[in-house]
């Protein structure tokens, strides 16, 4: 009975359609993941530097492509900042362009910038 179950569940989800991939399959273009990994300047206050990171919220919003942003604090002192993007052509603009806009400017201050490593990647996969 099970083999006749397990078979007929595989049959089932063979027939189901199949989700499209992050690039939509269709010629579309891959998601793009910005992924800066950094330290903060020895004695910045982690809280301090959140709320210079709201600060940047409204013109990192204002992108065209941008889609959404997480940053997370490790356990060993080293923040992650990945932001997603419609495409890397949106993500290289907005990187560029961020570096000119004015409420970066703290934000920027408080990171050391010789710890910086910054990449951008195709997503592959996504699950929310």
């Amino acid at each position: 009975m099970r083999r006749k179950l397990t078979v007929s569940l595989i049959a089932a989800l063979t027939m189901l359609p199949l989700p499209a991939p992050a690039d939509g399959g269709r010629g579309g273009v891959a998601p793009c993941v910005e992924v800066v990994t950094f330290r903060l300047v020895a004695g910045t206050d982690p809280a301090a530097f959140l709320e210079a990171a709201r600060g940047t919220e409204a013109p990192l919003r204002a992108q065209p492509g941008f889609l959404r942003r997480r940053l997370v604090l490790g356990a060993d002192g080293q923040w992650t900042d990945w932001v997603e993007w419609r495409d890397a052509a949106s993500a290289q603009a907005a990187a560029a362009a961020m570096m000119e806009v004015p409420a970066f400017g703290p934000f920027m201050a408080m990171i050391d910038g010789s710890s910086v490593v910054m990449r951008h990647e195709a997503l592959a996969f996504a699950m929310d």
